[in-house]
């Protein structure tokens, strides 16, 4: 491992084992824009040939020759992802270019936030389609084409959801079918040799935030640190850091499961309150992270930086 630069690192500060994903395909939806661009460099960092897979080439282009510059192999497709036939021709496209397809992140998403009297049934049916249906015929179209054969892996990315998510029903209750379904898929592929799991990410400081602008979940965002036992926004990293695990020959004995990435949101409960602190430091191992624009200074600066190359945090292991 090359000693990273003092102020800025020039590769990716993974800590798992160079190499590990060598030879292997992982297909990442929403794969151009925050979690999912930062899930894709870290699994290129890693060896793996990634796809972007999204519906705009911008953003996938830009990631794409990001990765390269770093050393990284990645290319990407389009489609809609709640389609069924250009999910199909999209996954096609990747078997035809590299053969099969190992490692799939079920990342692509998104959702407005509202109250739910405030929410037509049109409104509500597009969030779970993107959130629930096409992450469904994602994994059926890569499950179907390759990994029924040849085994694989698979983490969808739901949300914390447990307790509900006010101001986002439609999004809360397609996550939850997603959770779900996670679990179904899980059994009925397990003889395949095929793995899925999925990760649920709390209040995480990516590009996500700024969708939000003008609605009522932005007006919270500052609030937002003081609901968790870490007492700040998590960074894409330690997202990305749980998906990569799970991916990984590490987590061979698990599936099925859902692991919770929120800095203890969840047992945030009014008994015992949580004072202001910051001793639980960040990890952000992603060098080309981008803060939200609608945090202030302060808070997109709080865990948004990577940390010394010699702390705790940077240390790597697998």
């Amino acid at each position: 491992m090359n000693e990273p630069d003092e102020k800025q690192p020039s590769r990716y500060q993974s800590v798992f084992r160079d190499g590990m994903f060598a030879g292997r395909v992982a297909v990442v939806t929403g794969g151009g824009t925050g979690i999912g661009r930062c899930v894709a460099h870290e699994l290129a960092a890693l060896g793996a040939t990634v796809v972007l897979w999204g519906r705009r080439e911008e953003p996938l282009r830009r990631t794409v020759a990001e990765i390269g510059e770093d050393g990284g192999t990645a290319s990407y497709v389009t489609g809609d992802i709640r389609a069924g036939e250009a999910v199909d021709e999209a996954v096609d496209t990747v078997i035809e270019r590299h053969g099969h397809v190992d490692l799939l992140v079920n990342n692509a998403g998104g959702q407005f936030s509202a109250l739910a009297v405030d929410i037509s049934a049109n409104g509500f049916d597009a969030v779970v389609r993107n959130n629930l249906l096409g992450g469904f015929l994602v994994a059926r179209a890569c499950f179907v084409r390759s990994m029924a054969e040849r085994g694989g892996a698979i983490v969808n990315i739901t949300a914390d959801y447990a307790r509900g998510i006010p101001l986002m029903c439609h999004s809360s209750a397609a996550r939850a079918g997603m959770a779900n379904l996670t679990r179904t898929l899980a059994v009925e592929w397990a003889t395949a040799g095929v793995r899925v799991n999925a990760v649920a990410p709390g209040f995480v400081a990516s590009s996500g935030y700024d969708t939000y602008v003008g609605q009522p979940f932005h007006d919270r965002l500052g609030q937002l640190p003081r609901l968790t036992l870490a007492q700040r926004h998590g960074t894409e990293s330690e997202v990305s850091a749980a998906v990569v695990f799970l991916l990984s020959d590490a987590a061979a004995f698990i599936t099925g499961q859902e692991m919770l990435i929120a800095g203890g949101a969840d047992l945030v409960n009014g008994l015992l309150e949580t004072p202001h602190h910051d001793r639980m430091r960040p990890f952000s191992g992603f060098h080309r992270s981008l803060a939200p624009t609608v945090l202030s200074a302060h808070a997109a600066g709080d865990g948004t930086q990577p940390p010394p190359a010699d702390s705790p945090s940077m240390r790597r292991f697998g």
